[in-house]
């Protein structure tokens, strides 16, 4: 896994996510989940590319139930991008790295 792609929980999202500035893209993912699974190297090249320009990170929605809530994850994986701490953007299932890329992007140049 990526060193610049992180974790989360419901103790952390505010600092992580909430309270961070500019970009952040949350990966909603559980362990028997397959398209998660195969997500998971591609989530770490793209923390890798926009490394410094946007923070990607993890939060398991099974063992973080009120982020889920909170932001009313149904489905997974669910990805979804904060700017400022306000959500701007879902992916919803397996994706691949150009859509993600082509999301991040606009955002960036926004």
């Amino acid at each position: 896994m990526s060193t610049n792609l992180l974790a989360t929980t419901d103790q952390t999202f505010a600092a992580d996510v909430d309270q961070r500035p500019g970009l952040v893209l949350v990966d909603f993912w559980a362990e028997w989940c397959g398209p998660c699974k195969s997500l998971l190297p591609v989530l770490g090249e793209v923390a890798e590319l926009y490394a410094g320009e946007v923070a990607v990170t993890k939060i398991n929605a099974d063992d973080n139930k009120a982020t889920s809530d909170r932001f009313n994850v149904r489905g997974l994986p669910t990805l979804i991008l904060f700017k400022d701490g306000v959500e701007q953007e879902r992916l919803l299932g397996m994706t691949s790295k150009t859509r993600i890329a082509a999301l991040l992007d606009r955002h960036l140049e926004a």
